[in-house]
């Protein structure tokens, strides 16, 4: 499988780097294809120009400003998104790569009279989010998970009908310990390695 990670952390030297490390040790251990997209070290920009904004609609010209983030997400069979959840949801950083990169016409195409919105990334089987969240599992599902929300219904609704989704969360994570978080790691690495 064709796996393209998403990663959105600005620290290099923070714990969701070694998520993200887990990951792609998991991935290769599989068997599978990987590339990384480092949003923090490429400098990606999350904000949506003016410009941007009103091509947005335009069939040809929308995917220019993104082009090389959407030949990543052609190329994939599966996504994995691993970043720290802030305020129950996704990083500013990985949200605007959401809003700038998923464009009508190339992932999407819009509802046309009555018709419902139709997926285009139908080779996408399978997504993956690894996280860490301050909040306890308990206080996470009261505010309703909406990071998780957005990836594993919102951008799982423009991928494959049958596309399967993995969730893994270390939750507590300001009051982790050593061994919590190695557990986590080995977590990491035995599922994605069955990522497939």
């Amino acid at each position: 499988m064709r796996v393209l990670v998403v990663y959105c952390h600005p620290c290099a030297d923070s714990f969701n780097a070694a998520t993200r490390d887990a990951v792609l040790s998991g991935l290769r251990r599989g068997g599978h294809e990987v590339r990384l997209i480092d949003l923090y070290r490429e400098g990606f920009e999350p904000v949506m120009s003016e410009a941007e904004r009103r091509l947005y609609h335009d069939p040809v010209r929308n995917r220019e400003p993104v082009d090389e983030h959407l030949d990543h997400l052609s190329w994939a069979d599966g996504l994995v998104f691993v970043y720290p959840t802030w305020w129950f949801g996704l990083p500013a950083m990985l949200k605007g790569w959401l809003d700038r990169v998923f464009v009508p016409h190339v992932t999407f195409e819009l509802p046309v009279n009555g018709r419902p919105a139709r997926p285009l990334m139908t080779h996408i089987s399978r997504i993956a989010v690894v996280t860490t969240c301050g909040a306890s599992w308990f206080v996470s599902k009261l505010m309703g998970e909406p990071g998780r929300k957005t990836l594993l219904r919102g951008i799982r609704s423009v991928c494959a009908g049958n596309c399967r989704t993995l969730y893994l969360a270390h939750y507590k994570m300001d009051s982790s310990t050593r061994e919590s978080r190695l557990r986590y790691l080995r977590r990491i690495e035995r599922a994605l390695s069955r990522f497939a």
